[in-house]
């Protein structure tokens, strides 16, 4: 298994310091998470030095800004401030080499039928405009699952795949979010699976905890082939990477 981290662990560290950490951890993956600092629409126009990327054997893929945006969102102007959003990442993307780029499938703030269909209806509309974009510059869009509750899209497998065919996206598999479900090995059906984002839970919150912390049943990170330990701190995504390597040498 290809192993990384997301830089969520390394918050306000510039891009050096990044790639550094994780040539000197043993990394081979990474994931920027493109908030703060990292906004894909800062870093583009202020031209910063982005040819570092080339000169460190680390695959990088980024995740989109998601906070305050919604593809599923009843307004708007919020659905295509979001959409241009994931297109600067995947602009950003393009530019440095990044292979993939992840974002969420947006959620609804009033919990009513009605209300769901049509942010489902909205949700699709734009991450498969998206993806066209996406699929343009020659860069994948992935879709991530969500924690299991009533407000967010994707919560199960079933409606991920969903989502998958009618954006006509790849997968991002959250196991953290799907160990929130009654069926976390569902997700790892999916077709398109790009990668896969890692951390564990009690199985009713998104807690982030440390691999085997939680309930996760670690078994179902076998056969995996890229994984990003998505952590808010770095010693606590050390302690994760052991419990892989240590899993991974149990079965060989």
């Amino acid at each position: 298994m290809k192993i990384g981290f997301s830089t969520l662990a390394l918050f306000m560290n510039s891009f050096e310091d990044f790639l550094d950490k994780a040539t000197a951890d043993g990394f081979d993956l990474m994931e920027i998470l493109c908030e703060g600092p990292y906004w894909p629409r800062n870093i583009l126009s202020q031209g910063e030095e982005l040819e570092i990327f080339t000169s460190y054997d680390v695959d990088v893929f980024l995740h989109a800004p998601t906070i305050d945006l919604n593809p599923a969102s009843m307004n708007p102007g919020i659905r295509e401030e979001t959409l241009r959003q994931i297109r600067e990442t995947v602009d950003l993307a393009s530019k440095i080499g990044a292979e993939a780029i992840t974002t969420h499938p947006g959620m609804i703030h009033r919990l009513e039928d009605r209300i769901r269909e049509m942010g489902k209806y909205f949700a699709i509309e734009t991450l498969k405009e998206a993806n066209q974009y996406a699929e343009d510059r020659g860069v994948i869009l992935s879709v991530e699952n969500m924690p299991h509750r009533y407000a967010y899209f994707c919560n199960t497998a079933q409606e991920h795949s969903y989502f998958l065919d009618q954006c006509e996206c790849h997968a991002t598999v959250d196991l953290g979010h799907a160990n929130t479900t009654n069926h976390p090995a569902s997700f790892l059906e999916l077709e398109k699976t790009h990668y896969y984002h890692l951390s564990d839970n009690n199985g009713d919150k998104d807690q982030h905890l440390a691999l085997g912390d939680g309930t996760l049943d670690l078994n179902l990170i076998n056969g995996i082939d890229r994984g990003i330990i998505e952590l808010d701190n770095y010693d606590n995504v050390i302690k994760s990477r052991n419990v892989l390597i240590e899993l991974e040498n149990n079965n060989m």
